[in-house]
């Protein structure tokens, strides 16, 4: 890609305001593609209204929630949880990105269109969730209120480089959260409503991920470090809800989301898409960002072993437990 603009200045000093010009550009091709491939859907439509009935409160006949009365499975329950409370905290991540990326020309029309998709998610999986009874409305709508008072801070607030760097895995993550979710869920229901909301997710990261693509041929080392950054110190934006350490750790044992899952299903198709451990030419800044990400990866795939291996042998004490 070659910059002409005259209002760029020297590529050897990038500014977050100098980047997102350049790469406005980028952002209308890609949103282009996007409309042209993103499908409207309804979530009412995912919904299993005729399950549903009245909770206590106004309605005499309501009836108390027990967990009894839905099929959805324990790990079920706590990733749904987890991932619609993540998806509550929407207004956050608008003010963030509408931040960082403004609102205006291609950008303020991604972010916006971004939010009106992603608004979609929290709706059909909040009217799900009550209408077949999965999870308690009350404690529900106590978590959803304590997580939203405590506000939500972005840790790649800083950059608008480190904020797509992010977004590029962070989507991807929540894609395969959502699908694993659905699988282990036991109802079919639940299953294709997060198979739909999944579809956005994915090309959410498409997007995301060929921007990033597009910053590594204007800025290289910068773009690399960013990227090295962002998978070091890598959370999943729901990590300060309440209760959120236990819950990852359910949804590990569970097979939802963990390390051997982050590693393989999240960061390792985006590197290997970017082909980012086969740039050449970095400065040495780049070169040491992109030395200390391989041996980073290396360290996780390591760790990712480990894990597997205390996982096999709990599920082996389990089966043992079962036969006897």
């Amino acid at each position: 890609m070659t910059i002409t603009s005259p209002h760029l200045g020297s590529p050897a000093v990038w500014t977050d305001a100098k980047l997102l010009y350049a790469l406005e550009e980028v952002v209308e091709t890609e949103l282009n593609r996007h409309l042209k491939v993103a499908k409207d859907w309804m979530p009412h439509e995912y919904v299993p209204w005729s399950d549903g009935r009245n909770f206590p409160g106004l309605f005499e006949d309501g009836e108390a929630w027990d967990k009894e009365q839905s099929k959805v499975t324990e790990i079920g329950r706590i990733a749904l949880v987890v991932n619609l409370l993540t998806e509550d905290n929407l207004p956050s991540y608008h003010h963030e990105i509408a931040s960082l990326f403004g609102r205006d020309g291609a950008w303020g029309t991604w972010v916006h269109r971004w939010t009106a998709e992603e608004g979609r998610h929290g709706i059909v999986m909040r009217d799900y969730l009550l209408a077949s009874r999965a999870v308690d409305p009350d404690k529900l709508e106590a978590f959803r209120m304590q997580h939203m008072s405590e506000g939500f801070e972005s840790d790649n607030r800083h950059s608008m480089l480190h904020s797509v760097a992010y977004v590029a895995f962070q989507e991807l993550a929540t894609r395969v959260s959502h699908r694993n979710t659905g699988h282990q869920s036991g109802d079919p229901v639940c299953d294709r409503m997060l198979a739909r909301i999944a579809t956005d997710e994915n090309l959410h990261m498409v997007f995301y991920r060929n921007l990033l693509k597009a910053a590594f041929e204007l800025a290289p080392d910068l773009t690399m470090q960013a990227v090295r950054d962002v998978i070091v110190n890598f959370r999943m934006p729901g990590h300060g809800m309440p209760g959120f350490e236990r819950f990852a750790a359910q949804m590990a044992i569970g097979e939802v989301y963990n390390m051997r899952i982050h590693h393989d299903d999240v960061l390792q198709p985006v590197l290997r898409f970017l082909k980012i451990m086969e740039i050449d030419g970095l400065g040495p800044e780049g070169q040491q960002a992109q030395d200390e990400l391989g041996l980073f990866m290396g360290g996780l795939d390591a760790e990712a072993l480990k894990f597997d291996e205390k996982l096999a042998a709990r599920k082996a004490r389990m089966a043992a437990r079962a036969a006897g």
